[in-house]
């Protein structure tokens, strides 16, 4: 399956910026979708960065509620290295079971970045909840030796979405076009031209290619509103 690529709209600082994606309301109100939103391995839930992916998410899929939260070691206001992924996963669990009690009935959608898109992952895995769709943001398939972690990812069962920058070091779009072609389940792949892990386009390769940050953003917004829309339609 080859990625998807969407050229943003040219720069022009004069220009009106693009409106949001229309709200997925083409469901009765019991189809809006919660959304368990897992944070990176770097900075928590009140990030700016997960703040501004939280609203844009929300107002696209028109969600009942998008719930982040801080994995354990991130408590205390102090900067520690995470723990292995795998043991992130009863807390992550814990959460998403909280979530589901809160909204029965609603499409559960689990969205991570990077580790937070590891773990999402796993906890799709479980058997104590049905998953309508995994967002993976920048998702880590390189370990820190280099070598590729894909053994998630074959397990899934779950639609899959992967988001990813092509000047991300972390996913080698090569890498990761292998892995998609291995996985058990649906999966497509949106690319953000220029984009960094955190999908942070340079200004140079900005003002080169005529590629706009909130543009793209935008784009990858719309890319995943339709692919939730589809995941819970069953299409």
């Amino acid at each position: 399956m080859a990625p998807k690529r969407r050229r943003a709209r040219p720069a022009d600082e004069s220009s009106t910026p693009p409106p949001p994606p229309p709200p997925l309301r083409t469901a009765p109100s019991h189809l809006q979708p919660v959304v368990v939103f897992a944070h990176g391995a770097g900075a928590p839930s009140s990030s700016d960065w997960m703040v501004h992916w939280k609203d844009m998410v929300k107002d696209a899929l028109d969600a009942i509620e998008v719930v982040t939260f801080d994995y354990p070691y991130m408590s205390g206001g102090k900067r520690r290295a995470p723990p292995k992924a795998e043991k992130l996963v009863d807390h992550h669990l814990g959460v998403v079971k909280g979530a589901v009690a809160k909204h029965p009935g609603h499409p559960l959608v689990l969205m991570g970045k990077s580790m937070g898109s590891r773990v999402s992952c796993m906890v799709a895995d479980s058997d104590d909840i049905i998953v309508s769709a995994v967002i993976c943001l920048g998702y880590p398939l390189k370990g820190v030796n280099g070598a590729v972690r894909d053994e998630t990812l074959l397990k899934l069962k779950i639609p899959t979405m992967f988001v990813q920058g092509n000047k991300d070091g972390l996913c080698p779009l090569d890498k990761l076009e292998a892995t998609r072609k291995k996985m058990n389940c649906k999966n497509e792949l949106h690319v953000i031209d220029g984009g960094d892990h955190s999908f942070k386009i340079g200004k140079k390769y900005q003002e080169s290619t005529g590629v706009n940050q909130q543009a793209a953003e935008m784009e990858a917004v719309k890319a995943i509103a339709k692919f939730v829309q589809n995941s819970i339609a069953g299409t």
